[in-house]
């Protein structure tokens, strides 16, 4: 019986088959291979190490399926999107995507890493770094160059993301709340008023909340109590509630409130207003002292009568809770690249230690049974690198991705805390101090199982949607 490869095992899975010698070829490797039990000492045979069949055709790749797209071809037709828009491999980088990369990590290390444990110990965000924020175009990077954004593609947005959470993951959630969510929905629901009144402001200077977590609605996030009750000729609203959990709202200007216009409708009635700072009736109540991204300022937000007018709705009434769900799908992928950059930025911490210290007189590092488990963290961390693009592609490529983004956010949380946690158990007892940044990553690791829809939620929506395959 011959053994058959997998395509994305063999390294194959995006080139041309001319020769049914190919697949064999590799199958009687693989066969040799498991017979001698993984002898690392074992070599691939020439035909698959020289014949022009095998080599990466990157050219023709980038028009084929992407090999690592759990979306079935199928559904893919079925979407009318085309193969091109998905072809090549998740975690091949175009140039602009390099040169950003570079872009973002050159700025964290100058700009960022310099105030990380003041910022930190203070629980508050330096001022002036927010300036540079939007200076440098992080605030506005998939916003239309017409309201001062930077167009880019949602991916672009997610590798800012990574590498600001490398050096500080509380600076990455507020460029990651302010783009995946509140950019978005007003580049998508706004109208051309409310995109040349706020859009442009939010790419350009102002930072933005999204209001939609309260004391009752927290996982059940439109059992929310918050009303919004019309005028009779529905020309004003007036909005009434407490919303807790606010991330950026101690620095927003800008605030984009779910309140519900008849809760007779129950989430049918649930409105997205876009409120400004200050607006009479508005204010900041208690900031919470959180374990973790500290500099990420979390706080209540009180509406007390705000009275706003119909053009601060955003999309239709009752829109709410499609505008809630769509954009949170877009979040979820966010918060992933944030927990991603959060543990390579916690190895690129740990790693050189490991090497600079020994005992017995050998680096830490060398030790077969730190080799192990130093392996199975970058394996499991390229796993979830994987998720995260793969869902952040299929996203600039216009497909569904409620199911891809569920993967991403709980896949990528987990291992990303098991890595913080791995990473203070290497370095031993420096580990477990201020003086190093493993433990700042350790705490600020424990968000991301929550916000943003917990890893209960994640699974029930995942369970959901699998089980709609087999009914």
């Amino acid at each position: 019986m011959v053994l058959r490869l997998p395509l994305a095992v063999t390294g194959l899975a995006t080139r041309p088959f001319n020769k049914l010698t190919t697949t064999n070829a590799a199958n009687r490797w693989m066969s040799t291979l498991i017979h001698h039990k993984f002898d690392h000492n074992l070599s691939l045979p020439s035909t698959l190490k020289s014949s022009t069949v095998y080599r990466p055709n990157y050219e023709r790749s980038w028009s084929m399926p992407r090999p690592f797209c759990s979306t079935p071809i199928k559904e893919i037709e079925e979407q009318g999107i085309g193969m091109k828009s998905v072809g090549g491999p998740v975690l091949a980088w175009s140039e602009d995507e390099v040169m950003l990369r570079g872009t973002v990590q050159k700025f964290a290390h100058q700009n960022i890493k310099p105030l990380v444990s003041e910022m930190d110990e203070k629980a508050k965000l330096d001022k002036t770094l927010l300036a540079q924020l939007f200076e440098a175009g992080f605030m506005g990077i998939e916003v239309a160059g017409k309201y001062g954004g930077s167009e880019m593609t949602f991916t672009q947005t997610c590798i800012v993301i990574e590498e600001l959470a490398k050096i500080d993951p509380a600076i990455s959630v507020i460029v990651d709340i302010h783009n995946t969510l509140n950019n978005h929905i007003l580049s998508k629901y706004g109208s051309e008023f409310q995109k040349e009144r706020y859009l442009y402001r939010m790419a350009t200077q102002s930072l933005s909340s999204f209001c939609l977590s309260e004391p009752s609605a927290g996982s059940d996030a439109f059992a929310l109590k918050t009303v919004a009750v019309p005028s009779h000729d529905k020309k004003t609203y007036t909005l009434k509630g407490t919303k807790m959990w606010i991330s950026n709202a101690a620095e927003a200007d800008i605030f984009l409130v779910f309140a519900n216009v008849n809760p007779t409708l129950g989430y049918k009635g649930i409105t997205a207003f876009i409120v400004d700072r200050n607006s009479p009736g508005l204010s900041i109540g208690k900031k919470e002292n959180k374990l973790g991204i500290r500099a990420s300022s979390c706080c209540e937000v009180v509406l007390d009568n705000v009275q706003v007018d119909a053009h601060a709705i955003l999309g239709k009434e009752g829109m709410g809770y499609k505008i809630a769900i769509e954009s949170l799908n877009e979040g979820r992928i966010g918060i992933g690249a944030q927990m991603i950059g959060l543990a390579q930025g916690a190895l690129n911490a740990t790693m050189p230690y490991l090497f600079e210290r020994k005992q017995f007189g050998h680096p830490v590092a060398t030790f077969q049974g730190m080799q192990f488990q130093i392996a199975q963290a970058h394996t499991e961390l390229e796993a979830a690198k994987l998720l995260v693009y793969n869902a952040a592609r299929m996203k600039d490529a216009g497909m569904d991705v409620q199911l891809q983004a569920a993967y991403a956010k709980l896949y990528s949380s987990q291992i990303a805390e098991k890595i913080a946690s791995k990473c203070i158990e290497w370095s031993g007892g420096v580990g477990f101090t201020k003086e190093f940044p493993m433990e700042k990553f350790f705490r600020d690791v424990k968000i991301g199982q929550i916000y943003e829809g917990t890893s209960n939620m994640q699974l029930q929506t995942i369970g959901r949607l699998l089980s709609r395959e087999f009914k």
